[in-house]
């Protein structure tokens, strides 16, 4: 069952390309950029290389002639406001936001150029579908008749488990719910996006750490930091503006800059101190740092006491790690780790701030979690200027996140459990045993010989796709393998394994992109047919809610109209659905104009049912409000200082509890007790329970300011207002929605109609009991979380953080060494997981590290962003303005094993995985990295294993810039608890092309 299948692939000669390779001569990084073969120039330029923008003066020319429109970028997720400048419907120019409290009119590279982004001529223009090993045009109808009537097909054949639908980060919130939505009426739960490639370490490790699996507090929070801790994140090119907040910190307060890397980034040029350490060894950093911090007592032994369960078993754990063993394991001298540690103690409040360089690993959820325990060792959580301050990568990734676009949970992180879907039936007012018919059951399939019901389980991740097409179906835990792909709004190149990708693409039976460009999707398979292409607009062609890293959501406006035959994804969305036959359940509640349904609706239907995490109370007018008024908001705090929005905190981040009558302001820090709830305080959320083997989970004698209950206190629930006598402040109408939800009534109540309830007197004894149970999560009316608030508590409760996760397969985060690593020696004492099967899928650990390729592969690859692209970098290398700031794809090698190889600044390279992976690319000689580690970008596509694949693109959609995609030569290997991918510490080896 767990043996690995061969993936060597023969490689091709290669083809020129239409970009000249540069000489054998010396090459920096600014080499690459003189060296182009286009003149530098524009907005995008200044955002790479420097320099300034000024305000432009209103356009008098002929008075009205152009409208301003405000959106917001579609690339990393600062969330910078983008000014539109429109004529007639045609987008001529473009501003940085200037009253944006997140960008302040700065843009970098990728920001100044999004205009290209909607009006670029390498845009799929019409549908297409590959016919005889040509593309062919054809049109929406045809092409959504055909798809569909295969689908269907492989429904009725096959289950509905066998199409999978991939949504995307970069759909906006109200695509995204739909599309979750949409993958439930189709009924599977194989359904997933980017998050889980990049953060899903992060929302798991972090969630089961406190209560919520998000940034906790803003990059604008980064202005009162005394210090900043950045791990495994390169925020000078992956988010270029929000620089500006870290500096800001740095110049005003004197925070050192901590930069803790394998390779020495342009973050870490500005750092203080910078700390190399080896790939993969994050847990046994971060224990070295804590092992001074508890060695000479610098914790916060109250904070501790009162808010955080489970540290003594910490300190077991860091109490092996000394500076000696730290050294041994991660390279990092143990007294630059005491210089750290005595700096952190030294300058509190600190943030902590990490990126994919601590989730993409084997050990991801262990990473994110000991970055977690060491904020709460210092006591930098709950309070302005500390916090963990995770940067995420999408426009949107927060949002689709949240809005429930993977493959183990409803919107809002509600699970899959029967009273998850219980409650969205009631959201979408739709009936339960209909939607549980539309999915599969294996009958008998349990250990326990029951059924299991494929609705309640886990699908496949977005990482293991390939192995839901590829594993034998008997080792599977779906009714058959996977037959139909829709890669909606996703790049293929950012995932890893791509030689078995290919062959998984290959062995579909059908295979549907959906994108406003083709993706590598489409030249790096070998198909001659059974392939769609499906222009979907940009997101400046359609209008809606953006998520923010921070939690805040912000409202774009449409900037033009959708352009060519592009359709908006909701409209695509509802066109399948009319295919498939529940257009009229799947839009219920939401109008639809012609063919596409109105944003408000979807906004206005998530509010009324994402309770858990305070997605409740951003209204579309109170989000369009806030845009509006940009320049109203403080640019540290983000509170309204007067104006419409008065003491709303910018975007209203998420928990903005109750409904959007409340008008609660928003969270701008999470786990602030020294904020009233209704102000936006709260403490540690009570998920874990109220004990532990008999020790107490709830916080002591700690409560948010003005709390009625003034010590740790466990969810609300509506027996909890009876207990308390709190439930004779619920509405007439609030108490009829509560009882319905619990069935102690059978009628759904309309707000308008409710008159006056009976008296407590009047119901039955057993009252309590029926409505009881109804909890602040699943209370449609939002009466629980408004009556709490009243009484100065946070709905979810009041516990402590939990440093130790029972229920994770290492309680203790440890240091586990990569399936791949070239230290033996550790490989003995710090070994992986068995191998084991989750998540449908078999999964390989021991198996893999058993073997030793150290001899053969003996250089460590590690991977990570450019500031010139994005992603899979399909857009922004199909950007004439960014395609001239980096034309090759290349790999940064040490001067030592350079000259040990043979290798000069310029010269192709092959890198060359233990699994059979190949790449052709340009050496770039620098010390940025450690002898025996190499690093490579991974936006490049459309070159494979040494082959030019640009005659395989429909014409004039090809990007202006190719390379080999670096996770051609990746490697097998996942996290434990998430499945996500391994990026960041495998092996290779270098040789002269």
């Amino acid at each position: 069952m767990l043996k690995k299948k061969s993936n060597r692939v023969a490689t091709r000669p290669q083809r020129g390309g239409p970009v000249a390779t540069h000489s054998e001569t010396g090459l920096d990084r600014r080499g690459f950029l003189r060296g182009s073969g286009l003149a530098i120039g524009g907005l995008a330029t200044i955002g790479a290389v420097g320099g300034t923008v000024t305000q432009a003066s209103a356009q008098e020319a002929v008075d009205g002639s152009i409208e301003t429109i405000k959106s917001v970028c579609t690339h990393c997720s600062v969330g910078c406001t983008v000014i539109a400048e429109v004529s007639n419907g045609v987008w001529v120019g473009q501003e940085p936001g200037w009253d944006s409290p997140f960008n302040m009119g700065a843009h970098c590279a990728k920001g100044a150029s999004v205009r290209e982004h909607a009006h670029g001529e390498r845009r799929l223009k019409y549908p297409m579908k590959k016919e005889g090993g040509e593309w062919v045009k054809i049109s929406w109808e045809q092409a959504i008749n055909e798809i569909g009537d295969q689908m269907l097909a492989i429904r009725e054949e096959s289950g509905p488990d066998s199409v999978y639908w991939l949504g995307s980060a970069k759909h906006n919130n109200e695509q995204a719910y739909l599309f979750r939505k949409f993958a439930a009426y189709w009924g599977t739960n194989n359904v997933d996006h980017q998050a889980r490639i990049c953060h899903s370490t992060t929302v798991a490790g972090v969630a089961n750490t406190w209560g919520y699996g998000a940034m906790t507090n803003s990059y604008n929070d980064i202005h009162n930091s005394r210090a900043i801790f950045i791990i495994g994140g390169n925020p000078a090119e992956a988010h270029p503006v929000s620089l500006l907040h870290v500096l800001k910190a740095k110049e005003q307060n004197n925070a050192p800059l901590i930069v803790c890397d394998p390779r020495f980034t342009r973050t870490a040029a500005h750092a203080d101190e910078f700390v190399r350490f080896r790939p993969g060894s994050d847990v046994a950093l971060v224990w070295g740092i804590l092992w001074h911090i508890f060695e000479n007592g610098w914790e916060d032994q109250e904070f501790i006491r009162t808010r955080v369960w489970g540290m003594d078993q910490i300190r077991e754990e860091v109490a092996q790690w000394t500076p000696e063993e730290v050294e041994r394991v991660t390279g990092a001298p143990g007294s630059q780790l005491e210089r750290v540690a005595r700096t952190l103690a030294n300058n509190r409040p600190g943030t902590v701030i990490w990126c994919m360089g601590g989730t993409q690993h084997t050990n991801g959820n262990n990473n994110t979690r000991a970055y977690c325990i060491l904020q709460l060792a210092l006591g930098n959580m709950g309070t302005a200027g500390g916090g963990t301050n995770i940067f995420r990568g999408h426009d949107n990734v927060q949002g689709a996140t949240d809005l429930g676009v993977l493959a183990d949970t409803l919107p809002g992180y509600y699970g899959l459990s029967d009273g998850a879907w219980g409650h969205w039936a009631r959201v979408w007012e739709e009936d339960e045993e209909w939607l549980r018919g539309r999915f599969a059951v294996m009958e008998g399939s349990n250990p326990d010989g029951s059924d299991r019901m494929m609705i309640n389980e886990t699908g496949i991740p977005v990482s293991r796709w390939i192995d839901g097409v590829l594993e034998d179906a008997e080792n599977l835990d779906q009714p058959a393998n996977t037959r139909a792909m829709v890669l909606w709004g996703h790049a293929p190149n950012s995932q890893t394994r791509l030689p078995e990708m290919k062959t998984a693409m290959e062995q579909l039976d059908l295979m549907v992109v959906v994108d406003p460009y083709p993706t590598v999707s489409a030249v790096m398979q070998d198909r001659t047919d059974g392939v769609y292409l499906l222009p979907a607009a940009t997101q400046f062609e359609t209008y809606g809610s953006v998520t923010a890293s921070n939690r805040s959501l912000q409202w774009r406006e449409r900037v033009v109209d959708p352009l060519f035959e592009a359709k908006t994804d909701h409209t695509i969305m509802k066109l399948f659905a009319d295919k498939f036959g529940f257009s009229d359940r799947l839009f219920r509640n939401i109008e639809v104009n012609g063919d596409e349904p109105l944003i408000e609706d979807i906004t206005r239907e998530f509010n009324r049912g994402m309770w858990t995490i305070g997605y409740t109370g951003q209204s579309p007018e109170r989000m369009r409000t806030h845009m509006q008024n940009q320049h109203t908001f403080d640019r540290t705090t983000l509170r309204a200082l007067g104006g419409p929005a008065d003491g709303d905190f910018y975007g209203l981040p998420w928990p903005s509890w109750g409904t959007p009558e409340m008008k609660h302001p928003g969270s701008a820090n999470l786990y602030d007790v020294s904020l009233p709830v209704a102000e936006g305080g709260m403490g540690f959320r009570a998920r874990f329970g109220v004990e532990h083997e008999g020790d107490n989970l709830l916080a002591e004698g700690v409560a948010p300011v003005g709390s009625e209950i003034e010590d740790g206190y466990p969810e609300f629930t509506m027996q909890m207002l009876i207990d308390m006598g709190w439930d004779g402040d619920l509405t007439p109408y609030e108490r009829r929605m509560i009882e319905w939800v619990s069935g102690f009534t059978d009628t759904r109540p309309n707000q308008e109609e409710v008159g006056e309830t009976s008296q407590q007197g009047d119901r039955p004894s057993d009252y309590s009991d029926q409505v009881g149970g109804v909890n602040w999560k699943t209370d449609l009316s939002g009466g629980i979380q408004r009556v709490a608030i009243a009484h100065g508590c946070a709905p979810y409760g009041n516990a402590k953080a939990r440093a130790v996760v029972w229920t994770f397969p290492d309680p203790v985060p440890l240091h586990r060494e990569p399936l791949y690593s070239n230290r033996r020696d550790l490989v003995a004492d710090y070994p992986t997981y068995q191998d084991k099967k989750f998540w449908r899928v078999p999964t390989m650990y021991a198996s893999i590290q058993e073997q030793d390729f150290s001899e053969e592969f003996p250089i460590i690859l590690t991977s990570g962003r450019l500031v010139e692209y994005e992603g899979g970098g399909d857009e922004t290398r199909s950007n004439p303005w960014l395609a001239e700031l980096q034309q090759d794809m290349f790999v940064e090698i040490n001067p030592r094993d350079a000259n040990n190889i043979g290798v000069r600044d310029g010269n192709m390279v092959w890198v060359e995985s233990p699994e059979g992976g190949r790449v052709k690319v340009m050496a770039m000689v620098t010390p940025r990295v450690n002898a025996g580690v190499v690093f490579m970008p991974f936006h490049f596509g459309g070159m494979w294993q040494g082959e030019n694949l640009r005659d395989k693109y429909p014409e004039g959609a090809d990007p202006y810039v190719l390379g080999e995609s670096s996770n051609t030569a990746q490697t097998y290997g996942y996290d434990s608890v998430t499945q996500m991918q391994e990026t960041k510490a495998t092996l290779c080896r270098i040789s002269v092309a």
